[in-house]
């Protein structure tokens, strides 16, 4: 029974945290490096902007500002889910190499296939997947002992060899590519928010229309597999099967994001920390809450990064690993 003053408070939460998102989002509306009246932003909402100022919002900011809020989202919905099934504070796509591994695949298809511009939006993600889903299945079969199920420290020290590892098979796939073709992804490893138009937006949506109810709805199940494997078996939970559909969930919103957005990382990892400090534990809470708080991050890290230097800016995986990483570092000293 989750007390009243709880919910009360989450509910409070949530609501400061869509006022912050809406202000977020109407700062970005405005700043670039082609300007835009903060005055002007209603009207030309409304239709009555001047040609310059409806393509600036509707051709440039809106659908980037979009992308960014979803993939922020789905990425801190991903870690929520991996913290959840392997029990470690550290767990995060980014972290255990699952980005990497979509990157790989990511990488492979842009330099070795043939592409078609209508196609090649709508098959990046499904391309991420695979990837995404051989690497989270290496790394899950080398961490699990069959005795005392996953390990997690085990898990996060195979992640990171991982994530190393692939990292350096991007570097050989790269090297010898086309010039273009390299500095495309050089842009993706950085987390260089790339997929900046409409079409990307619809490709990532069903992924996180399907993906967010799910993971609500299993939210008990990750409240279970949160504590420990006899505890869950004890109540009824089918621990493998759960684990398996969950991880699959979590791969599939990681690398529906990252297809779009490039590498970034953290954003699963702290989401779900600075949520849980704010309403405890129980998913069904703190869920909702991560999710507004992936979204204003990579939002915010997005939208300082693009105005901090002319014409491009500094890459949003940049920004938000210059404060994850000392993040990490505290949870490591902490835990």
């Amino acid at each position: 029974m989750i007390q009243s003053a709880l919910i009360k408070k989450q509910r409070v939460i949530v609501c400061l945290l869509l006022i912050l998102l809406i202000a977020t989002i109407v700062l970005a509306m405005g700043m670039g490096y082609a300007s835009l009246s903060y005055d002007r932003l209603i009207p030309t909402l409304l239709g009555h902007g001047t040609f310059k100022e409806e393509f600036i919002l509707f051709s440039i900011r809106l659908p980037r500002i979009i992308i960014t809020l979803l993939a922020g989202m789905a990425l801190a919905l991903s870690g929520v889910i991996l913290q959840g099934i392997t029990r470690n504070d550290l767990a995060d796509p980014g972290v255990l190499g699952i980005n990497s591994g979509a990157g790989i695949a990511v990488a492979i298809f842009f330099l070795f296939f043939p592409i078609e511009a209508g196609a090649f939006i709508y098959a990046i993600p499904l391309i991420a997947l695979i990837g995404a889903l051989l690497t989270a299945f290496l790394i899950y079969w080398l961490s699990y002992n069959k005795h005392s199920g996953i390990q997690p420290v085990k898990l996060v020290l195979i992640g990171v060899g991982c994530s190393m590892a692939l990292s350096g098979t991007m570097i050989v796939l790269v090297s010898s590519a086309e010039r273009t073709k390299v500095d495309f992804i050089a842009k993706w490893l950085a987390g260089n928010i790339w997929g900046t138009d409409w079409p990307f937006i619809w490709a990532l949506i069903p992924w996180l229309a399907l993906l967010i109810p799910f993971t609500l709805y299993k939210a008990n199940q990750l409240n279970l597999l949160s504590l420990n494997e006899p505890v869950a078996i004890g109540v009824g939970i089918s621990v493998e099967k759960e684990r398996l559909a969950l991880l699959f969930a979590a791969v599939a919103l990681a690398a529906s994001a990252v297809s779009v957005t490039g590498a970034i990382a953290f954003i699963g990892l702290m989401a779900p920390h600075i949520a849980k400090t704010l309403v405890g534990p129980r998913h069904q809470l703190f869920l909702p809450i991560a999710l507004l708080l992936g979204g204003w991050l990579l939002l915010f890290a997005d939208t300082i990064g693009r105005n901090l230097a002319d014409p491009d800016g500094i890459p949003a995986g940049i920004m938000v690993s210059l404060i994850g990483a000392p993040y990490f570092i505290y949870l490591l000293l902490k835990k």
